[in-house]
């Protein structure tokens, strides 16, 4: 099990929490969390109507989520970087390879607002990356 310590670490594990949560309501089933490889790590890997979904989370803490999105505030998804894409594609190769996985496959990425007062989250999702 990680252990995060800082506070931006802190508030990635929040948000991969919430998100979970999230995919689990709209009938998700999470395959696996944290998956980690030699190329890097994928945070979840989801299923839904025969599609395998690789997800990357950023997450970022703010004093509420009423009208916000990345127009509005600090856009987490700035952090998806052309790099940590090729990153996060060869562990998702890398995967499909270990576990022979044949469904379709889709790379997503949630954009999660945590509420600073932990009132009320809100998630965005950019989907396809590639």
């Amino acid at each position: 099990m990680k252990r995060f310590t800082s506070k931006t670490q802190k508030t990635g594990e929040l948000g991969e929490e919430i998100c979970a949560k999230w995919l689990k309501n709209n009938n998700y089933k999470i395959i696996e969390r944290n998956y980690t490889a030699r190329s890097g790590e994928i945070d979840i890997i989801a299923e839904k109507t025969n599609i395998i979904y690789f997800i990357e989370v950023k997450s970022v803490s703010c004093e509420n989520t009423n009208n916000i999105s990345r127009e509005t505030t600090y856009n987490p998804a700035e952090n998806v970087t052309r790099e940590k894409i090729k990153r996060f594609q060869k562990t998702m190769f890398k995967y499909i390879e270990d576990h022979n996985v044949s469904y379709e496959t889709q790379f997503d990425v949630y954009l999660v607002y945590i509420d600073k007062r932990n009132v009320k989250h809100k998630i965005e999702r950019i989907k396809n990356i590639f």
